[in-house]
């Protein structure tokens, strides 16, 4: 399989505060990879050196074969999907203006284009197309994450950073995204790197699953994996075995 994404040996942190310590990892084309672990083990900043958002102390990070240190990180970020928690919309672009940002800056789109995607980008998410001509301010925080997502899916990349995309929507809601997600990830054959704390939708969505503590991988391996051969009793209380 090809290799998408590459951290060699890394080392971050913020200030005095050390993050992650000589973490190694290897993200294959079209893998699902979920990332799960507890607060402050370091799973946000281990994606955000994916994207170079974090530039590591030590060591280095390939996506697609180029060094990010090494490459246009803007040129770079276009390629590369980015939802997180909270959405993060730009507060003056209507929910319009906020989808198509990235792939209006790629190519000159027209007033059509503009509206189909975002009808189709609204749709994916389950949202009404009455929704593209409001502002942030005006949609609920559930709303905000799920046009934060149809954002960061917009301009077909062909690899997804998610960090806790679902963590502001309804129950019901999450499951309908879930399955969105596996079904858009099966089509496309997107590679998604995707961090939660719930160890069930972890277990529905990873193709490999992950487990952080203090800084470093603890085990990584299929839901099946994990569940017959636990590390130790921290990964089972996590597996909630």
């Amino acid at each position: 399989m090809d290799k998408v994404i590459e951290i060699r040996d890394c080392s971050a942190g913020y200030g005095e505060n050390k993050v992650l310590a000589h973490v190694s990892l290897t993200v294959e084309r079209g893998e699902f990879l979920v990332i799960i672990g507890p607060s402050g083990c370091g799973k946000t900043t281990l994606l955000k050196m994916m994207n170079g958002l974090v530039v590591p102390v030590e060591g280095e990070v390939a996506v697609k074969g180029e060094r990010l240190t090494e490459c246009n990180l803007v040129a770079m970020r276009r390629r590369i999907g980015y939802a997180v928690q909270g959405a993060k919309l730009f507060p003056h672009m209507t929910v319009e203006e906020n989808i198509c940002y990235v792939t209006g800056l790629e190519r000159k789109m027209t007033r059509e284009e503009k509206r189909a995607l975002t009808c189709k980008m609204l749709d994916m998410v389950q949202l009404p197309p009455e929704l593209a001509v409001r502002f942030p301010r005006q949609l609920s925080g559930g709303q905000q994450q799920r046009v934060g997502i149809a954002r960061a899916m917009a301009a077909e990349p062909d690899i997804l950073l998610m960090d806790e995309p679902f963590g502001a929507v309804d129950e019901i809601t999450r499951k309908g995204l879930q399955e969105e997600l596996l079904a858009l990830q099966k089509k496309t054959g997107i590679t998604i790197v995707f961090i939660t704390h719930d160890i069930g939708e972890a277990f529905l969505l990873g193709s490999r699953i992950l487990i952080m503590k203090d800084g470093s991988i603890l085990q990584e391996g299929t839901k099946e994996e994990l569940m017959e051969h636990p590390k130790d009793a921290f990964v089972k209380r996590l597996l909630c075995l």
